[in-house]
């Protein structure tokens, strides 16, 4: 409100104990000389008799005085406000108000209660209806006859899957989540090169599931995806399998309740499975990544829906983010291009050779046993493996080490053509000890419920040539 009508303002709600108490005052201040007005927020019959009570259930005033505790006492000179208490305070009521001799009868204090601009989701309608709040998006008017949810179908906006309709003030209340302004513009999203803002972030974030608290998280995730280095039209336009899988380190993992332990890279984990849901759907729908258009897999993999899990750090081993050069205070989101889950069975090997030796075994299988760096892998050590390699002194570094000497391959048995297969390396390379990944492209992480002796791989893609990706990592802000 620009001007206020000088004198006395009261806000209350019938259904506030201490407005009840209150309410008898009121129509001793309405026979005084200053004026009264009464903004009700939910009974237009609460302090019947009292002139100039004002029907507000729309809460347009309310909202307009900033109201968070019912009753709120205002003082109004020249227009604007000079003095407000909140709830029932003797002292308070009697000098605002100017009278002495108010409320002797009544207790000396008691509390207040909330208003009701502040009741689950009314905030950012009324900031919708009320304030200054503008969006840059197109809005979408979606007919009374139709199905919100089929409507979003229709409308090629989902994965498959149903999302949440992103109404204005879902949105609001997902900006609330970041200190960005909503009109920053983060990157050209391909494939289509089209501006993105954070605005556009959240609203996908709202269709994805995501609570406010994961925005930031996801706006990393998609700057991440924005890097050259990354490739994301690549992995658009691939026929293999890859998609962004998206590792979160630092304390902010832990702060949203991500998962990094039990089915860590399953279901049932709603940040999981919202933050990596959300940087799908921006692809899609800002960037026009669809499935049969530009996104050419010839077979995809579920993780397309969402691949996103937190690391599961400990003092022993360095986090990823550590190794890739942040603080280890630092939160981080780092993206990989990775496949399928591709489990390591290892249930006898008592010491970190014997285990690291299986490892290798299976790591020899990402895309061919007779190819070679033509891929990276992210190797996803489960608790009870770390533990053979850290009760044997073996840190995150040594058992890269370890891989990377095991997986020195004789290039005679991968050239085409050896061992009757015709899939191979070019027969430049027989007589040399071929690397299976180029260097630096085998990632190591920690995640997994601490029954169990079983880790994982994720296969990555075309870590070399032009056309490829290469795992990124982005600090969260």
């Amino acid at each position: 409100m620009n001007s206020l009508p000088d004198g006395l303002i009261v806000i209350a709600k019938r259904e506030c104990p201490t407005c009840v108490l209150v309410e008898p005052l009121l129509r001793e201040l309405a026979q005084g000389a200053t004026p009264l007005t009464v903004y009700v927020q939910d009974d237009p019959d609460y302090a019947a008799g009292v002139p100039n009570v004002i029907d507000d259930r729309s809460l347009e005033h309310s909202y307009r005085l900033n109201i968070e505790i019912v009753p709120t006492l205002i003082r109004v000179e020249g227009g604007r406000e000079v003095e407000r208490t909140y709830g029932w305070h003797r002292g308070d009521w009697q000098r605002i108000s100017g009278r002495d001799d108010l409320g002797l009868d009544l207790p000396a204090l008691r509390p207040g209660c909330g208003s009701k601009t502040l009741d689950p989701g009314v905030a950012e309608e009324l900031a919708v209806r009320f304030g200054d709040v503008s969006f840059a998006s197109r809005s979408v008017e979606i007919a009374g006859s139709e199905d919100v949810m089929e409507a979003c179908f229709e409308r090629g906006w989902t994965d498959g899957l149903p999302v949440v309709p992103p109404t204005r003030e879902r949105v609001l209340r997902m900006l609330a989540g970041t200190p960005r302004p909503a009109s920053e513009v983060i990157g050209m999203v391909p494939p289509d090169l089209v501006e993105c803002t954070v605005e556009k972030v959240a609203v996908n974030a709202v269709m994805a599931g995501c609570k406010p608290e994961y925005l930031p998280i996801v706006l990393a995730a998609v700057e991440a995806a924005l890097i050259d280095e990354f490739g994301m039209h690549g992995v658009l336009c691939t026929t293999m399998f890859a998609g962004p899988v998206v590792i979160v380190n630092g304390p902010m993992a832990k702060a949203v309740g991500m998962n990094s332990g039990v089915n860590a890279l399953g279901q049932g984990n709603r940040a999981n499975a919202t933050i990596g849901r959300a940087l799908q759907l921006v692809i899609r729908n800002v960037g026009g990544g669809r499935p049969g258009e530009l996104d050419r897999a010839t077979l995809g993999n579920p993780g397309k829906y969402s691949f996103c899990f937190a690391e599961a750090e400990n003092s022993v081993w360095e986090p990823l983010s550590v190794e890739r050069g942040f603080a280890r205070e630092a939160s981080t989101v780092t993206l990989f291009a990775g496949e399928g889950v591709q489990g390591i069975v290892d249930q006898k090997s008592r010491t970190p050779e014997s285990l690291a030796r299986s490892f290798a075994l299976c790591l020899r299988a990402v895309d061919h046993p007779k190819l070679a760096m033509a891929g990276d892998a992210l190797l996803v050590v489960s608790p009870e493996h770390s533990r053979v390699f850290i009760e044997g002194g073996w840190s995150k570094a040594r058992l890269r080490e370890e891989l990377e000497r095991l997986l020195l391959l004789p290039g005679d048995e991968m050239v085409v053509g050896a061992g009757g297969i015709a899939e191979g390396v070019p027969a430049a390379l027989a007589g040399t000890m071929v690397p299976k990944f180029r260097p630096g492209g085998l990632l190591i992480v920690r995640a997994g419920g601490t029954a169990g002796l079983f880790s994982a791989i994720i296969a990555g893609w075309a870590a070399s040539g032009p056309t490829g990706s290469t795992p990124v990592t982005k600090e969260i802000c």
